[in-house]
């Protein structure tokens, strides 16, 4: 998804679909940040923008204490209840930039997917601050590609986009990049990060027609389109994927960006 500001409150709107829809992270991911950091029942972590929690369960089972700061009321409903056995998980409704944490307290501060609704020169200092001195930021991403095995398909829903939506999604053949990840990973040198560390994990998810249209109805840009002009958008995606073979395969580039406070 690309960054579009102002658009955060969609999320909230469908809560349920994105628990349902929006993937979990690889293991290998988190095997990258255990060997990074060691976490343990005396470790205490800030997830920034928890969503549906869809990163947080493998954090929360080493007994770390978690909590969550989610601006989405549904959000953080859905997430309380999801993770009411564990004790050492709770969660702040509002935004991240709005609450005020203790400084150099904090073993880990993670966010998945979220953290670019921050701004740069806000999120990064705050980290920074909150961290012990040893202490790890992790940020990381699903970057979702759809129909490379499908060049047809690609090109019928960009006529699709480039009827009823004007971003023309999708006009840029290019897969998320090493070096678009690298890039990312070097901001945190900026802030007074070190030691940092950067991967890519990479999988592919198989959707039926409704299913995905499931899926883009839980992109922020998405649900903000006029209901009206939104049916009509998505009924076309789903005609013309059931007439391009009936499913679509996304190609997911999840990346890992690690930064350590010295």
């Amino acid at each position: 998804m690309p960054e579009i500001k102002g658009l955060e409150w969609t999320f909230d709107t469908m809560a349920s679909s994105y628990e349902k829809f929006r993937p979990a992270y690889p293991d290998e991911l988190y095997k990258m940040i255990f060997n990074y950091i060691f976490l343990n029942e005396t470790c205490r972590a800030v997830e920034v923008g928890i969503g549906s929690g869809q990163a947080t369960l493998p954090i929360l089972k080493t007994g770390c204490n978690v909590t969550a700061v989610e601006y989405g009321k549904e959000f953080s409903k859905l997430c309380k209840e999801k993770f009411k056995e564990y004790p050492n998980f709770s969660v702040i409704t509002n935004k991240f930039e709005d609450v005020d944490f203790d400084n150099d307290s904090y073993d880990l501060v993670y966010s998945a997917t979220a953290f670019h609704w921050i701004p740069e020169n806000v999120g990064y200092p705050k980290v920074f601050s909150m961290l012990k001195r040893g202490g790890v930021f992790a940020r990381f991403a699903n970057h979702p590609y759809p129909c490379k095995d499908n060049p047809p398909l690609f090109d019928k829903i960009q006529e699709i986009y480039a009827e009823y939506y004007s971003d023309k999604r999708g006009k840029s053949r290019a897969e998320y990049s090493e070096t678009q990840a690298e890039q990312i990973a070097k901001i945190a040198e900026k802030y007074g990060f070190t030691d940092i560390k950067y991967a890519l994990f990479y999988r592919t998810r198989i959707f039926s027609a409704s299913e995905y249209c499931a899926l883009l109805g839980t992109y922020s840009d998405h649900i903000a389109i006029e209901e009206t002009v939104r049916k009509k958008f998505f009924s076309k995606i789903e005609d013309a994927i059931s007439n391009y073979g009936g499913t679509v395969t996304v190609y997911d580039t999840v990346d890992l960006q690690l930064a350590r406070k010295p």
